[in-house]
């Protein structure tokens, strides 16, 4: 297999995904619609492995021509997060859902051979014991439209495969990302933290006490490279959390992380809250076992890049709106 398409390929992770296929020998071909701007993907646009297409996944034209020769799918495509999920509900079904149905339909019909789907530990909701930790078999609570367009995709897909040995599928759920990308993002926790404390010296954290996992963007990729190289059997019809059991952080704990690394001048201010639709802890041990996954970024190395690109002037307008998904969009 060695050639892939990679569905919102030009987005935070999947920019970073379509770097690590290229350097790993595969064919990458980049379908995306261009809603935060195509920037991320001027590095690699002239490799002979290579080419891009502009088209929005809820296009049956664009696909089918994006699929042309195609040996794998990894679909990332979606509008990501729950504020734009909110804001723009109607436009979230038809891309999260209808448009990541109709992409897996079609693929089965030019005889993919493989599909991995992006989605999310977003989906596990509230935990009611956090003293325990989430695993792959645990209850799915989505509280999100985002999250709820991702359990229907993936219930979707995973009841195919039981009746099917191809495509091969196989679901990610990653943890919250965090990380330097060519199509960076301020709006994930980790590095709005960091910007935050960085340069206003303070930061309002809402319910400190909240629980989530994290992953490096850069391990994200890793993790989809391991499981389109898996042996079929290991990875068809199954869904993996995708992290290390060691980065599950409460906020307050997170902040304190990012502080000791830019001074005790920073000034973090608690509110406190009762309730957040989304506290859960993860483990990590099936991609670990399955898969052979190990973390190589840790949150703390990636709040010291972070540091490091705005320090240096590398980045200086964190304020932008393309730096957030909430933010403002070329279309749709």
């Amino acid at each position: 297999m060695t050639r892939v398409l990679v569905t919102g390929g030009a987005g935070y992770i999947g920019s970073v995904v379509s770097r690590e296929l290229l350097a790993r020998g595969y064919e990458v071909r980049v379908l995306d619609a261009l809603l935060y701007g195509g920037t991320s993907l001027l590095g690699v646009l002239g490799e002979e492995r290579f080419n891009f297409l502009r088209g929005d996944i809820r296009s049956t034209q664009a696909v089918t021509a994006a699929l042309e020769g195609i040996d794998a799918v990894v679909h990332l495509a979606a509008l990501v997060g729950d504020p734009v999920c909110s804001r723009k509900p109607e436009l979230a079904k038809t891309v999260n859902l209808e448009g990541a149905l109709q992409l897996f339909d079609l693929s089965r019909q030019r005889g993919v051979q493989r599909f991995l789907f992006a989605s999310t530990c977003s989906n596990y909701g509230r935990m009611a014991d956090t003293t325990t930790y989430l695993t792959e078999e645990s209850e799915l609570r989505p509280v999100s439209l985002y999250a709820q367009t991702k359990v229907a995709v993936e219930q979707a897909l995973l009841s195919a495969a039981r009746s099917s040995e191809t495509p091969v599928v196989t679901v990610l759920r990653f943890a919250t990302v965090f990380g330097l990308s060519p199509r960076m993002r301020f709006d994930l926790t980790v590095n709005e933290f960091t910007v935050e404390l960085l340069v206003k010296r303070k930061l309002t954290i809402f319910g400190e006490q909240f629980w989530r996992p994290y992953i490096h963007v850069r391990d994200a990729a890793q993790a989809v490279c391991l499981a389109l190289e898996a042996p079929p059997a290991q990875v068809h019809g199954q869904a993996f959390n995708a992290g290390d059991t060691s980065q599950n952080f409460q906020k307050g704990t997170l902040a304190e992380l990012v502080r000791s690394q830019i001074g005790d001048q920073c000034r973090i201010e608690r509110v406190q809250k009762a309730e957040d639709p989304r506290d859960y802890r993860v483990r990590f041990e099936k991609i670990a076992r399955a898969l052979g996954f190990r973390m190589t970024r840790t949150v703390e190395a990636g709040i010291r890049e972070v540091i490091d690109a705005v320090s240096s002037g590398l980045i200086s307008d964190v304020g932008h709106p393309r730096y957030r998904n909430d933010g403002e969009m070329n279309g749709a």
